[in-house]
Order: structure tokens, then C-alpha cells, then sequence
């Protein structure tokens, strides 16, 4: 199975970012129309049409009357090329995640992932 640019100039280098830390977990997340390898006649949905690639769980302290307790925060990163745009179905995703009470952020390269880290522990990520 070939990569398509997308991951291999920014989900790989995200993953790698982020697979150091121990205050998130991010993992990717399959989505669209799969043929069965035992049958390609057999046609397997993954997923919701616009979900984001990955799912990351974030892990933040809170408010002054929670302190000292830690929650995991859901974070959706959609990984895109320098160039790449949002098809309507992603739109659709990111309104739903934000209504939630999820964060959503479009993902460029690793810097840019780690800086969501950094956003969602500290309250930037709006």
C-alpha cells in the first residue's frame, strides 16, 4: 500500500512529534470506502464522511475548584498539505466537534501539532 502525500509530509511527522510525550495519546483513525482483501467484490465503511484523520486525547489540569485533578481533553488535528483545503464533509466534522465541546485544528507539519499540545494545556486552542 502506497502513502499519499499528505501523510507522509504531515501525518508522519506529527505521529513522530507527539509519540514522545506522555501527556497526550494520538492514534489514527481510517475513514472512507475499503475493499475486503479475502473479497474485493466486499466493500467496508470506516468511519463518518469529514471525521478528522486522528483522534488525540489531551491531558489538562482545570479550574481552581478542580485543582490538582487532570481530565483529557478531545482533540480532532486534520492533517493537510501546505496547500490542501477542507472538503465540505471535514467542515460538517469540525462544527460538530467544536458544538461538542471538542477542539479541532487544521495540522500542517509537527510544529504545528506540538503548538496544539501546548494551545489545549494552557486554554488557547479557540
Amino acid at each position: 500500500m502506497t502513502q499519499n502525500r499528505e501523510t507522509r509530509a504531515v501525518q508522519n511527522p506529527c505521529f513522530l512529534a507527539v509519540g514522545e510525550r506522555e501527556d497526550c495519546l494520538i492514534w489514527r483513525q481510517q475513514v472512507g470506502l475499503f475493499r475486503a482483501y479475502d473479497d474485493p467484490s466486499r466493500v467496508i465503511k470506516a468511519g463518518m464522511a469529514g471525521q478528522s484523520d486522528s483522534w488525540m486525547i489531551v491531558r489538562v489540569k482545570i479550574t481552581q475548584e478542580m485543582v490538582g485533578k487532570e481530565i483529557g481533553v478531545a482533540v480532532q488535528p486534520e492533517f493537510k498539505t501546505a496547500t490542501g483545503k477542507q472538503s465540505k464533509n471535514q467542515k460538517n466534522w469540525e462544527k460538530a466537534v467544536r458544538r461538542a465541546g471538542g477542539i479541532y485544528r487544521l495540522i500542517r507539519s509537527a510544529d504545528e501539532i506540538l503548538r496544539l499540545i501546548d494551545d489545549v494545556k494552557s486554554g488557547r486552542w479557540d
